[in-house]
């Protein structure tokens, strides 16, 4: 069996727009796929234990990952500590910088949920953080235009591994429906259709 974890954004969900498309190109295409799209814990270490125990509901399958924004923060945590493959959508490099600007009450617009966003979470991002990065792991895929990234964080970051960067668009990745084959290429996943 093989499963595709999809970890969204901060203050996102399951229903965001990337999150659909993916489980619909995934349900079209390859159906024999496992999609799995929680709603991720607002707390970084809550997270985490969340995806892990996402993974050893099935340790023995495999593993593929996606992560949009935070999500692709929390997919090379991941990646790493799995060897797994992950796709990283305008994912953020460095969160625990950003997050400074979000202390004290937030509300996800998808949920409503009301949470607060404590000193503590900074440094949990913190100690997420990846120093070395798989090569061969990573499809990074990013927009210039993004506003609320820096996009050269990214490429920074994953220079050595397969990388997109297209110019213009946004932190939402304009015309995201697109690049979707490149995943399944990426995943190599005509390989494990029946």
């Amino acid at each position: 069996m093989v499963n595709v974890l999809y970890i969204h954004g901060f203050n996102s969900s399951p229903q965001s727009t990337k999150a659909e498309l993916t489980r619909q190109y995934f349900a079209s295409n390859y159906p024999d796929i496992k999609f799995h799209c929680p709603q991720i814990a607002a707390s970084p270490n809550a997270a985490i234990k969340q995806l892990e125990s996402i993974i050893a509901l099935a340790s023995n399958s495999t593993w593929l990952v996606m992560g949009s924004s935070l999500g692709g923060y929390f997919a090379s945590y991941l990646a790493e500590k799995y060897q797994l493959k992950a796709v990283l959508i305008n994912p953020a490099v460095k969160p625990f910088d950003l997050m400074q600007a979000y202390l004290g009450e937030q509300v996800n617009p998808y949920t409503q949920e009301r949470y607060q966003i404590k000193d503590q979470h900074i440094v949990d991002l913190k100690a997420l953080e990846q120093e070395k990065i798989s090569k061969n792991n990573y499809l990074v895929m990013v927009q210039t235009g993004d506003e609320v990234l820096d996009y050269q964080q990214a490429v920074e970051k994953y220079r050595h591994c397969q990388l997109v960067i297209e110019q213009g668009g946004d932190h939402s990745f304009i015309d995201y429906e697109n690049i979707l084959p490149n995943v399944a290429l990426f995943f190599n996943l005509q390989s494990y259709s029946a």
